[in-house]
């Protein structure tokens, strides 16, 4: 499916207004990785926005829908693709679980939780894809599980060519609503960056890595 360009120019207008992401080319974050970045996204900030919470919710619906139409049921990664998972298998009158970055070491030390079936076909949420490391272990995890994963959904990826082989050779297909170049296209026309702002950007973009100002 391609995600059309009002959904992305407008995911990208809601996650700046709210500051779900922020741009500093001149002043930037560091990562938990301890990568430097001039872009820092937190969509969980959306969840306090009811409008906004309500058009990413139908908009990730529609993306599963028309994307996965054999989708059995829809499967959070923890803990920031939870909300919105359980928000678009609400919407898709579908089961609910979630991924648990490791096994509980107590109880029934279950990782994928929910009443979920095996042999289901699932389709991933996530809030972000940075290098789709985590979203991947979630998925093998829930492909151990005996789980078909028939792809997954987010709401924003910074569109590393990483992701993307990391993804292909996973053999499994994920789509976003809104990517890294639709985003910083959309602060550059409403102002939040300049245009040699865009150029740090964009260099960012294509070597994270070794990118620093």
């Amino acid at each position: 499916m391609q995600i059309s360009d009002t959904v992305a120019t407008k995911i990208a207008e809601y996650l700046l207004e709210i500051k779900a992401i922020k741009l500093q080319p001149n002043e930037p974050f560091t990562w938990a990785s301890g990568l430097k970045s001039p872009i820092y996204s937190d969509n969980r900030l959306s969840l306090s926005h009811p409008a906004i919470r309500t058009f990413i919710k139908k908009s990730l619906a529609n993306l599963v829908s028309k994307s996965f139409p054999d989708t059995q049921a829809i499967i959070g990664v923890a803990t920031a693709g939870i909300a919105p998972g359980a928000l678009v298998a609400d919407v898709l009158n579908l089961p609910f679980g979630y991924v648990r970055s490791e096994a509980k070491k107590h109880g029934m030390g279950k990782q994928v939780e929910g009443d979920i079936n095996p042999d289901q076909a699932v389709v991933v949420i996530e809030d972000l894809v940075s290098t789709g490391k985590s979203s991947l272990q979630a998925i093998e995890v829930l492909r151990t599980f005996g789980s078909k994963v028939l792809g997954l959904g987010c709401i924003f990826t910074y569109g590393f060519e990483s992701a993307r082989n990391n993804f292909e050779i996973a053999g499994c297909p994920y789509l976003s609503l809104c990517t890294y170049d639709v985003l910083t296209e959309v602060a550059r026309q409403k102002g939040y960056v300049s245009a040699a702002d865009m150029e740090v950007l964009s260099a960012w973009k294509k070597s994270p890595e070794t990118w620093n100002i």
